[in-house]
């Protein structure tokens, strides 16, 4: 029989007790037995994570060392632990013997110790791990914070955000983006662009996500046009890029889009504004230009006729005149109207400006098919209409001419037919001419000439050019004169001996020669801050400009307006305006050098100006007109005439500047008999502005190089 104190396994209370001690200094968790509210056990580990010592803790209460702030809400789960039995582990913070503070995870469970029931814990530090998951809390909180910043600044946005997956669903838009395209946030997440693109804009989207997929690069400012709820469409400015996740994989694609329907409306209209006139909404010179040379290539191509007319309206300036340019305005839409009313939609109606329209027809099968368009403009032109209580009837005179027989490019073909207008116009008016080669004579050219002088002002169609002259004295530049250039769109350049008349028999070369003396006296300022000396400027006055009674005030504006020191500008006038009015050209010559601007006599030998009559000018230069200087040295006519204009010079005190010289003798026989300046192609020929300004850099520096040898 075995004894009491030895178990069926052999061993002994002692030995199980010893054995129950030795598993649990081994296993890796503190251990503690609790017992009547006291530590009746603490294992080494346990002993060893909290800092205590056996005697500090046995016997004590357990939640005394519990973390104050955790000690009620721990007392309560281990009684329902107990209670239940329930052995899910909780977590407490611990507070250790040196002060400091650890989490602990713990679980209990029921167990008898000594014949009596005491709660087993096992005691595990996760300090570490709690740790870790605070940073990680924290650091999500900073995250969801970031984020909200960032959703409330993409929210405040005025420009729309939208985020799309891959397959092009939209997971995210912000307010503005809804008004961009006038779906509330629910009517729009989860939806692909096919809710507000049609066909092509889709094709747009698809080729742009894709790109960037591929690529990886985003797309900055694409235009597109998208179809906002209510039906309507606007354009939008779109940028995007593409959304990676932590492992650098796509996952979408994120955008910014912008309303750009007002810049898109206004761009248009600036465009329709360049290219048809404001009046009648008509394809101006530009646009109807562009569209000629089209279909002249199309005509070429397949070999086809095209027709080109020239209207002009023939009583247009009295209506205008009598009724006012109000009456004038509607006058000039109606017949614009009525013009695109008497012709083919396919046909291309024109206005050139004033009372000048021009048409184009395409297709042309013969002349006769001409003449029926040019009868049916003539009628749409004389019917009657009522302006401002006004029975008013107008007629019309055009001019055709056809490709390719008239000319193959567009400006011969507007250039005939103009010519042929003009033709119409002096054979009565209210009638159509075709172009021929007899019609292209100098009196039509004039014509043609005439008119669009009218307009070239206002289009700046002219420039200046500028002659050198020259010092014999001092080898240097004292001067330029300043030279008209005109260059018509359609006649190109047109040289001043052809226009120059015109103007000053029209009276145009007013406006014009007052454009000249502004922009000649602003050149020669730009030249001196570019750095350049300064250096007179020569300006020719017309014979209506010295009559005109705005002359002083022109002078004075264009010295004013540039800056220019009045001595440095020349005004040039001819013997012939002299004699027109003497006593009237003399006192506003003398007003002029009032005004501290020099005086020359133009083209000086071939009036009939005595000594006497010279000496009570208040001129300061005498420039020898070309007709001498051309036969010197050869001429003793010549010669003489030169020599005489020379001495009258010296006498008078006079500066003499010879005009024409091309030859290196007439430069030479001009410098030996004491001639002042000289002025010619041998020199230096008109140039532009910037040329002459070189000339004036290379040839102050030349200049100097010879001095210091």
């Amino acid at each position: 029989m075995k004894s009491k104190d030895v178990g069926e396994t052999g061993l002994t209370k002692k030995d199980y007790s010893q054995l129950f001690r030795e598993i649990i200094d081994n296993v890796g968790v503190g251990i503690h037995i609790v017992q009547d509210g006291k530590f009746a056990y603490v294992s080494p580990l346990f002993l060893e994570l909290t800092g205590y010592t056996e005697e500090e803790l046995l016997g004590k209460d357990p939640f005394q060392f519990i973390y104050p702030e955790d000690r009620e809400r721990t007392r309560q789960i281990a009684v329902e632990r107990l209670k239940t039995r329930n052995s899910e582990a909780y977590e407490y913070r611990f507070l250790k013997k040196c002060g400091e503070v650890i989490w602990v995870l713990e679980k209990i469970s029921s167990v008898p110790y000594h014949g009596k029931r005491a709660s087993l814990g096992s005691f595990m530090d996760i300090t570490e791990r709690k740790r870790q998951e605070l940073l990680h809390q924290e650091a999500v909180k900073a995250l969801r914070k970031s984020e909200e910043r960032y959703r409330n600044i993409i929210e405040q946005m005025e420009d729309g955000y939208f985020e799309v997956d891959l397959r092009g669903k939209l997971t995210y838009v912000n307010e503005a983006e809804c008004r961009n395209l006038g779906y509330s946030k629910e009517e729009l997440i989860g939806k692909d662009y096919k809710l507000f693109a049609d066909e092509n804009t889709r094709k747009a989207l698809f080729k742009l996500f894709n790109n960037i997929y591929k690529t990886g690069r985003p797309v900055k400012a694409y235009d597109m046009e998208l179809i906002k709820k209510d039906g309507t469409r606007s354009f939008n400015e779109i940028s995007a890029s593409l959304i990676v996740n932590n492992k650098g994989e796509a996952i979408g694609f994120r955008g910014i889009a912008r309303d750009v329907s007002e810049r898109k409306l206004q761009e248009e209209r600036i465009r329709y504004l360049a290219t048809h006139d404001a009046l009648t909404g008509l394809p101006n010179r530009m646009l109807f230009g562009q569209l000629l040379n089209h279909a002249i290539e199309g005509a070429s191509r397949y070999r086809r006729k095209l027709a080109v007319f020239f209207v002009d309206l023939d009583r247009f300036k009295i209506i205008n005149d009598l009724l006012g340019h109000e009456a004038g305005d509607e006058l000039l839409k109606e017949t614009a109207r009525r013009f695109k009313a008497a012709l083919r939609s396919m046909d291309v109606v024109g206005r050139l400006g004033g009372d000048e329209f021009v048409v184009m027809i395409e297709e042309l099968k013969n002349e006769e098919h001409a003449a029926v368009v040019a009868q049916k403009l003539l009628d749409a032109a004389t019917e009657p209409l009522k302006i401002m209580g006004e029975e008013c009837k107008v007629t019309a005179s055009i001019g055709i001419s056809i490709y390719p027989r008239d000319g193959k490019d567009e400006q011969i073909l507007m250039k005939h037919a103009d010519m042929a207008m003009y033709t119409a116009k002096e054979e009565g008016k209210n009638n159509y001419r075709f172009y021929t080669e007899a019609i292209a004579s100098p009196f039509i050219e004039r014509m043609s000439l005439e008119k669009n002088l009218r307009y070239a002002l206002e289009r700046n169609e002219f420039s200046l050019h500028y002659q050198a002259k020259l010092d014999f004295k001092t080898g240097g530049i004292k001067g330029v004169e300043a030279l008209l250039r005109w260059n018509d769109p359609v006649l190109g350049p047109v040289t001043p001996t052809r226009f120059i008349p015109i103007a000053e028999e029209t009276g145009l070369i007013v406006p014009i020669g007052r454009w000249v003396l502004k922009t000649a006296c602003k050149q020669n300022v730009t030249w001196q801050k570019e750095g350049l000396p300064p250096i007179s400027m020569a300006v020719n006055l017309s014979l209506r400009q010295l009559m005109d009674e705005n002359l002083l005030d022109d002078i004075r504006a264009a010295l004013d307006e540039s800056g220019m020191d009045p001595e440095l500008l020349e005004l040039e006038i001819t013997e012939s305006m002299i004699m027109y009015n003497p006593g009237r050209i003399l006192e506003v010559l003398a007003k002029i050098k009032d005004l501290g601007v020099r005086l020359a006599i133009d083209d000086f030998g071939t009036g009939y100006s005595s000594l006497a009559q010279v000496k009570s000018l208040p001129v300061d230069i005498l420039k020898v007109d070309r007709s001498f200087i051309r036969n010197i040295p050869s001429s003793d006519k010549d010669k003489a005439i030169t020599n005489t204009i020379l001495a009258m010079g010296r006498t008078l005190d006079l500066c003499v500047v010879a005009e024409g010289v091309e030859t290196e003798e007439q430069m030479n026989y001009l410098a030996q008999h004491s001639c002042d300046m000289m002025q010619g192609f041998f020199f230096s020929k008109p140039s532009d502005p910037e040329s002459v300004a070189e000339l004036l850099r290379t040839h102050r520096a030349a200049k100097q190089g010879v001095a210091m040898t």
